[in-house]
């Protein structure tokens, strides 16, 4: 059963360190602070959505910045959710789309963002994108047999993903290690 979703312009956010959460991508999280518990429960009691962002080491020093965001960040909705006896939660996200940024509208009793909603582009023919996604499919397939462990079914599950953006989209959250590329990634909207 397909939904449509409408993204609000304001969203609760959790700002986290070395993280890059992306469209499509499926990310467990423990809520165990009170204001994000706090943002879980009215999340859970309206739209279950709420956006992920990285924390902008290089901006943590400004004046006036507390955990300051990266300018681009990913709306998720909550696909599954467990409450503890002690209070805190365990929950899957998923990754709905990638968001700008606008402003911080407050900080209490967790923060509020106003949002854009970002598209990708092509940025070249379908084509050229599925040789793209092919050639990454064929590396990662030589990641995996130079890896200890970890990648083999996340591998086997990209085969199966024939969307170029949403290949490159998991693969990305998936199976890249380093927090700022992916980031990087993120903020890129051309798909090739």
């Amino acid at each position: 059963m397909e939904m449509e979703i409408t993204l609000p312009d304001e969203v609760p956010v959790m700002t986290l360190p070395n993280i890059a959460f992306f469209p499509q991508a499926l990310m467990p999280l423990h809520i165990f602070e009170p204001r994000y518990r706090q943002m879980l429960r009215d999340v859970l009691a309206t739209n279950r959505l709420f956006a992920v962002a990285g924390l902008d080491l290089e901006r943590i020093e400004e004046p006036g910045n507390f955990k300051p965001p990266y300018r681009v960040a990913t709306v998720g909705i909550i696909r599954a959710c467990q409450k503890n006896e002690n209070g805190t939660s365990n929950l899957l996200l998923q990754g709905l789309c990638r968001v700008e940024i606008v402003r911080i509208v407050r900080d209490e009793p967790y923060r509020r963002i106003h949002v854009r909603a970002l598209a990708s582009e092509a940025g070249a023919s379908p084509g050229e994108n599925e040789a793209l996604r092919r050639e990454l499919s064929r590396l990662l397939n030589v990641k995996l047999k130079l890896a200890a462990s970890g990648a083999h079914e996340m591998t086997a599950f990209l085969k199966t993903v024939e969307d170029p953006e949403a290949f490159v989209d998991i693969a990305a959250f998936s199976l890249c290690e380093d927090s700022a590329l992916k980031q990087r990634l993120l903020e890129t909207l051309d798909v090739h």
